[in-house]
């Protein structure tokens, strides 16, 4: 075979794979998400709350101030590390963003007015087992208040009140707030002179998922009567209303604080429907920061999920691990790409998806001597608030059409002399005569 015969060799491809646990969205589903993280943003300043926003990396005795989670820490390092790295502090990303919160209201705080109230929404990761609602890099929407010595209960409510006002907003089906105080459980341990509450504050946090009888057995390991196994589960089974509270009997002044506390905050949300928020006393919350009220969030229109989409609470001494003063804070966490992966996989007939695109206008023209008054065309219609793009290729006719048509854009408007304009509705098939300077979509 000749030189001249013999075929070049291909370069090699990589074939990348999908990383588990890093989503990434088609175009029409990542216009939902922003429209989504648009209203987040907009209730969250409705109600006065400030953005910020910190790095991606924290020192790593900065993560570890919320207790035990280096399990869930990606480590940061250079691929090529120099013998001089291992002398810097070490790094790894925030798996949440509060703990990066009163860091940095420790830092700032000679800078900040009091009560502080931010907002911030960013990305974390965790090194955990993806599955539905689930990943290792996600969104997470954050509201928290921090105050200095003391935090009224009403900033508790106000959580409740932003939240369940940003769910209902996304119309993804009815979302329901379930609302609980630690202290009415630590309460009623400490009334059984069990010093060490967390082993069973942790075993309570999953009695919705598994059996009553798992809930038991893993009881009886921490070495308590059946007596007190029976207490606990009937307390933790307590739902409903402030006036189901009123049938609880404090066993001490610990429990009648949380309970006092937790009808003060029910009623500052009276005025939601009745269904949105209810008291759900099984609701603890895994992390052994909070130390009051405690918030999870269900959808009760998505079957397939049961889990929280938006949980929270009262922590009175995170800050303190990084200042030397009494800094109470609450929060409420909506974790955005959680809820919106089980809306897209569970009911997908509730996320509206639109064109893949936010193109208002496509402009074309078949003349090759109209490009520049192509171009000012698209750029009057840019100025007046639409958008548009420019088909640059003069083609057939069809292929602009079905451009347009495959990605949604709702009009093609047509530049056919210097002021000659048509404008196509895409849905009427209607045309029309027009001017950039006075269309409307409407017309």
């Amino acid at each position: 075979m000749s030189e001249k015969s013999k075929k070049p060799n291909k370069p090699s491809v990589y074939k990348p794979k999908p990383i588990s646990g890093f989503p990434e969205w088609l175009p029409e589903e990542r216009l939902v998400e922003l429209k989504w993280l648009d209203h987040i943003r907009r209730t969250f300043e409705s109600y006065g709350f400030a953005s910020i926003e910190t790095p991606s990396v924290e020192e790593i005795d900065v993560l570890l101030a919320k207790g035990e989670v280096d399990k869930e820490i990606y480590v940061l390092e250079r691929l090529h590390k120099d013998e001089d790295d291992d002398k810097d502090a070490r790094l790894a990303l925030h798996f949440d963003q509060t703990v990066p919160f009163a860091r940095y209201t420790a830092q700032h705080f000679n800078e900040l007015t009091f009560p502080f109230k931010r907002y911030q929404m960013q990305r974390v990761w965790r090194g955990e087992r993806p599955q539905l609602g689930r990943q290792r890099e996600f969104y997470q929407c954050d509201i928290d208040v921090i105050n200095i010595d003391n935090l009224p209960l009403a900033f508790d409510a106000e959580m409740a009140a932003v939240a369940y006002e940003v769910l209902d907003g996304l119309d993804i089906g009815r979302v329901q707030m379930r609302i609980s105080n630690r202290k009415i459980l630590t309460g009623l341990l400490e009334s059984m002179d069990i010093n060490d509450p967390v082993p069973v504050t942790r075993i309570i946090d999953k009695i919705e998922k598994l059996p009553i009888q798992q809930i038991e057995n893993l009881l009886k390991e921490e070495k308590l009567s059946d007596n007190q196994i029976a207490d606990i589960i009937q307390l933790a089974k307590t739902k409903g209303t402030k006036q189901d509270l009123d049938a609880i009997e404090p066993k001490n002044d610990k429990m009648k604080e949380g309970l006092d506390e937790l009808a003060e905050v029910l009623d500052n949300l009276s005025h939601l429907p009745s269904e949105a928020i209810i008291a759900d006393l099984s609701i603890v919350r895994g992390l052994d920061y909070y130390t009051g009220i405690v918030y999870e969030t269900q959808l009760l229109d998505v079957e397939q999920f049961t889990g929280s989409v938006c949980s929270g609470g009262r922590y009175d001494n995170l800050a303190s691990s990084f200042i030397n003063k009494k800094l109470p804070g609450v929060g409420i966490s909506i974790g955005f790409t959680r809820l919106f992966d089980v809306i897209r996989q569970s009911r997908r007939d509730l996320m509206n998806i639109g064109p893949k695109c936010p193109t208002d206008v496509l402009v074309y023209t078949e003349d090759k001597d109209l490009k520049e008054t192509t171009n000012i065309t698209a750029q009057t219609l840019r100025k007046r608030g639409f958008n548009v793009e420019v088909y640059d290729t003069v083609k057939k006719w069809e292929k602009h059409f079905k451009y347009a048509k495959n990605k949604g854009i709702p009009y093609i408007w047509y530049v056919n002399g210097p002021d000659t304009h048509e404008v196509k509705n895409m849905a009427t098939d209607d045309k029309k005569e027009t001017n950039p300077n006075d269309w409307n979509k409407d017309e």
